[in-house]
């Protein structure tokens, strides 16, 4: 679909009056696009950077109602969260999957027994289903043996699910621009554009895919800022003063095979107490989080954010305490990485004591969504576009009935079995066919011991829009996060499969593969350098 020339041609058609223009390419803005060329608007997505660059790419991997939310008596998160994570599953089929989660029970926790009980019950009740149980400590151990026995009571079971967070972001995209959207990546917003009595009509673009980008301008009826955690610097396009609050959030990657678990395993840290949690993901073992102010000379220093040793050593901490059964550390890891999460301020003392509600402003025509989480960007998307009906034509109710995310194709005979083909569908939907078709010999074949298979990667680098290499190890096909050395020591087999397809002569090439391992090295390394 991104193919070559794609960018030419939508930069080709960008001077002219769009319905809707949306600022931000994460899970918001993508769930916005899709829901307005469902409603047949004239739309067009723009992201300064890549597609799910920021805190889209660098989530926890969860679709679920936020448990310690309860705790915070946040009832409504959890509850529209819960009810979003339901219609996930059934939505987003192999994309988004079950995961069950154990909640330890010890005699010495500061949580009481009747907590976590009603904590589980509102969790299905919320979601309209029974799905929780209580498992003694002796089923505990048979299913996470190396979980810390010390005064263990017991544990409940209860079910939330799990997801590629890129993956999904680019997924909506992509088939919102198949049924006639427009998105485009490394295009960032540097101003906007007003009428004369002062309202929001446009914006100006850079295109920051080469070192000399062209600059236009484009005009719409309405301008959406979906910009997550930089939606405040869009804002300041109209002189607003900010409201949000950056928090960074860590999480850590573990070889599979050092940190084995069927479970995921939500633990309460033993410092604060703070909710943590261990998931089995995409082939490895992924653990945090971590939720601290993110400080604006961080920002300014870094190219991305990253985990500090202080936050790695929190992390740690956590593990060795719930898990003192594993022989495990620190340089087992295989990679770690941080995002900064949207929050409204309303100046707690603590981020994590602030709501993951989200809310809309309109300020001078620019109507700006944040805050909430991934898994109610569906209920953002339809919120923010309700409040621009006044400025659409024949503006319905949204949602839409249509889908947000195509139903996946049916298997065909093309050389996977029936697992591997759900996983391909869940991910690429009804490109699956083509990238079984596009495959080389043994492109097919699994890379390492991870789902994902090499023919991923040839496909991802003719039809994902990719502008560099770490837009494709880091977002398309997560092998910089999931393999040793961020894949740097498969680069000769990666070279071979999407060099030709990419059309980078050798000093291109180079030049990718060092820009990747400086990013790796700062950012996602099991020591970042920051």
């Amino acid at each position: 679909m991104w193919t070559t020339g794609w960018r030419d041609s939508i930069w080709g058609i960008i001077d002219q009056e769009w319905d809707v223009i949306i600022i931000g390419g994460g899970i918001t803005g993508a769930g916005v696009l899709r829901e307005a060329v469902n409603a047949g608007y004239k739309s067009l997505l723009l992201e300064a950077n890549d597609f799910s660059f920021g805190t889209s790419s660098r989530s926890s991997k969860l679709i679920h109602g936020g448990f310690r939310y309860l705790r915070n008596k946040q009832y409504d998160v959890t509850r529209e969260s819960v009810r979003e994570r339901e219609w996930l599953l059934k939505e987003a089929q192999n994309l988004v999957t079950p995961l069950n989660f154990i909640l330890p029970d010890y005699k010495s926790s500061k949580t009481p027994r009747w907590q976590l009980l009603l904590g589980v019950t509102l969790y299905d009740l919320y979601g309209h289903k029974w799905d929780h149980e209580h498992l003694d400590a002796l089923a505990v151990l048979e299913q996470v043996p190396f979980l810390n026995a010390n005064r263990l009571s017991g544990a409940y079971r209860y079910g939330d699910a799990q997801m590629d967070d890129a993956r999904m972001v680019v997924r909506i995209l992509k088939e919102a621009v198949e049924d006639g959207g427009f998105a485009l990546n490394y295009a960032k917003v540097t101003g906007l554009l007003r009428t004369r009595d002062g309202r929001v009509c446009g914006v100006t673009i850079k295109d920051r895919s080469e070192p000399k980008g062209r600059e236009i301008s484009a005009r719409a009826k309405v301008v959406i800022n979906a910009a997550g955690p930089w939606s405040d610097d869009i804002r300041s396009f109209i002189q607003k003063p900010p409201h949000l609050r950056k928090a960074r959030g860590s999480h850590l990657i573990f070889p599979f095979s050092k940190f084995p678990l069927s479970y995921a395993i939500t633990l309460a840290h033993p410092k604060d107490n703070r909710a943590m949690f261990a998931i089995p993901w995409e082939g490895t073992t992924l653990i945090g989080t971590t939720d601290l102010d993110h400080p604006a000379y961080l920002e300014k220093s870094q190219d991305e954010p990253c985990a500090s040793p202080e936050e790695i050593e929190y992390i740690i901490e956590a593990l060795h305490t719930t898990f003192p059964g594993l022989e495990i550390s620190a340089d087992d890891m295989i990679s770690s990485f941080a995002g900064l999460r949207p929050i409204i301020s309303t100046g707690k003392a603590n981020p994590s004591d602030e709501s993951r509600g989200h809310a809309v402003w309109e300020e001078e025509g620019l109507l700006t969504i944040a805050g909430g989480k991934y898994t109610t960007f569906r209920i953002m998307a339809a919120e923010v576009l309700n409040h621009a009906r006044p400025f659409l034509p024949n503006a319905k109710p949204f949602p839409t009935r249509k889908r947000l995310i195509g139903e996946i194709p049916d298997s065909v005979d093309c050389g996977l079995d029936i697992e591997s083909w759900a996983y391909l569908a869940g991910r690429y939907g009804f490109e699956t066919l083509e990238i079984c078709v596009c495959a080389q010999p043994g492109e097919l074949d699994h890379i390492g011991l991870l789902p994902n298979r090499w023919a991923e990667l040839r496909w991802a680098a003719r039809s994902d829009g990719i502008i560099h290499l770490d837009d494709l190890l880091l977002r398309r096909v997560r092998i910089g996060m999931l393999l040793p050395n961020g894949a740097l020591d498969m680069m000769d087999t990666i070279k071979k499969i999407i060099q030709p397809e990419l059309e980078w002569n050798e000093a291109r090439w180079q030049s990718e593969v060092n820009a990747y391992r400086a990013i790796w090295e700062r950012s996602y390394s099991p020591h970042p350098l920051g």
